[in-house]
């Protein structure tokens, strides 16, 4: 393979959709350092910020499988275009408001981000086809793409919390919202669209379907971390979610052209990596604030955490989102000398070992770091090979569904992990800090969740997700 990184003439292009993840980086990483500042500034108490997650998690989980399967119908480039001319309105909405609810409506929407890389790694995997390697330099673009990713959110995190100081916070929401306006054209300038589009007619009543039944599972689920176990409107919600998945399949087995081909759950290939991609959502998804809380819990008053300030705890989350680049980074190398089957073992084990040692070690910070750099390789490669594996297993004109449900499937996966998470912290807690039997319960599933998924590769096809020799 001739070309940069091993890309061939699609460098260019991976390049220019590498700044896009710099950005969806810098989305991620740049407002968490002044949530507070944003509470005082909309008036609102700090809880309220959950508000924040949980309505860009429901916006998320349905934009995800219909710019997927519009992606393959019309083109990925296209819809990369649409959501994230979206996603600039959003995030220029942030800096004009000072209502709370006009602010939560913009948050909401900014989620359009979040189909970006299952949108990039459709077309990346299209447009490779003719070199007739296209599972191989899909592999080195994902690695690529969320190395940016991962390179973004240092960036954000360290810009906003430098600016804080300094700039109004109005000024301060205006960074992100410039660098996406200037993503929109580095994609309109630098990156041509997939070949042979599958058209078709978009299946409209199956997008109700799965969104109504996607915003009430997730809905379900942040009621229930908010307002606990006990609230009968959250399960009400969560079961009616849950039901209206079976008239959704139900059409979507009857449609010609549905919007997810729910067929591809019953693929050899497949349905291991959309399970891997569920549970996984556990920990990357779930995990990261009890990991944050614990750090900061005081054992002097508690017997157990590390009592450490918000600057140390900022050195494990960079220390854990550079193993992130790391793990993304070496997938691809890996992958020259053993099948991408048997390295995404390797990497959900990694996962499952990292966390599986928070159990018998937690008492050290130096320990603790050792753990989430574990954890961070193997998740670092499970992020940017989960949507290149699928990409290379599904049928031709559903490469963006595939790469889509991986997203979608990880999201619901870290949305229970949250639900799930926050009942355990709160369960014999004491004071504000969470239960050692909570995190005791965070470290045992995240472990566990990764250790199923490593075992279900098992049963994929040896040579699943390869080229053809």
């Amino acid at each position: 393979m001739t070309g940069r990184f091993g890309l061939g003439g699609l460098a260019p292009v991976v390049f220019a959709l590498a700044f896009v993840e710099v950005t969806s980086g810098v989305i991620q990483g740049f407002y968490t350092p002044i949530l507070t500042d944003i509470a005082r500034h909309l008036g609102v108490p700090d809880a309220d910020v959950n508000w924040l997650e949980g309505a860009q998690l429901m916006v998320a989980a349905v934009a995800i499988p219909g710019f997927a399967k519009l992606g393959d119908m019309i083109g990925h480039r296209r819809m990369l275009l649409i959501s994230t001319a979206l996603t600039a309105v959003a995030s220029f909405g942030l800096t004009l408001t000072d209502s709370f609810w006009l602010f939560l409506v913009a948050w909401a929407a900014q989620a359009f981000y979040i189909v970006w890389l299952p949108l990039e790694i459709a077309l990346v995997f299209s447009r490779a086809r003719a070199t007739g390697a296209a599972a191989a330099v899909t592999r080195r673009a994902a690695g690529l793409l969320v190395a940016a990713l991962q390179a973004g959110v240092i960036v954000g995190a360290l810009s906003s919390g430098a600016l804080s100081s300094v700039l109004p916070l109005r000024v301060l929401l205006l960074f992100p919202a410039v660098a996406v306006g200037v993503c929109f054209f580095v994609i309109l300038l630098a990156v041509k669209e997939s070949p042979d589009l599958a058209g078709g007619r978009f299946d409209s009543v199956g997008m109700v379907l799965v969104g109504v039944a996607l915003v009430g599972l997730t809905g379900g689920l942040f009621v229930l971390r908010v307002q606990g176990p006990g609230s009968p409107v959250a399960w009400a919600v969560l079961v009616a979610g849950l039901a209206l998945f079976v008239p959704f399949a139900r059409h979507e087995l009857r449609h010609h052209d549905p919007v997810i081909d729910v067929r591809m759950f019953a693929s050899p290939a497949l349905l291991p990596v959309f399970l891997t991609a569920g549970l996984f959502g556990v920990s990357v998804l779930g995990a990261q604030a009890p990991l944050s809380t614990f750090a900061r819990t005081d054992p002097a008053v508690h017997g157990y955490g590390l009592g450490v300030s918000s600057g140390q705890t900022s050195v494990l989350i960079g220390a854990y989102v550079v193993s992130l680049v790391v793990g993304a980074l070496l997938f691809p190398l890996v992958t020259r000398w053993v099948t991408p089957r048997v390295a995404l073992m390797g990497a959900s084990a990694l996962v499952a070992l990292g966390y599986l040692l928070f159990v018998p070690f937690h008492d050290g910070y130096l320990i603790v770091l050792g753990n989430m750099m574990i954890a961070g390789v193997g998740s670092g490669a499970l992020v940017a090979a989960l949507p290149a594996a699928a990409a290379a297993a599904a049928p031709g004109h559903a490469t963006g569904q595939a790469t889509g449900l991986t997203n979608s499937v990880k999201t619901v996966g870290g949305a229970v992990a949250s639900a799930a998470f926050g009942i355990a912290l709160a369960t014999n807690a004491v004071g504000t800090a969470g239960s050692f039997t909570g995190y005791l319960t965070v470290w045992l599933t995240c472990g566990l969740t990764a250790l199923v998924a490593a075992v279900s590769l098992l049963f994929v096809p040896r040579t699943a997700f390869s080229d053809p020799a």
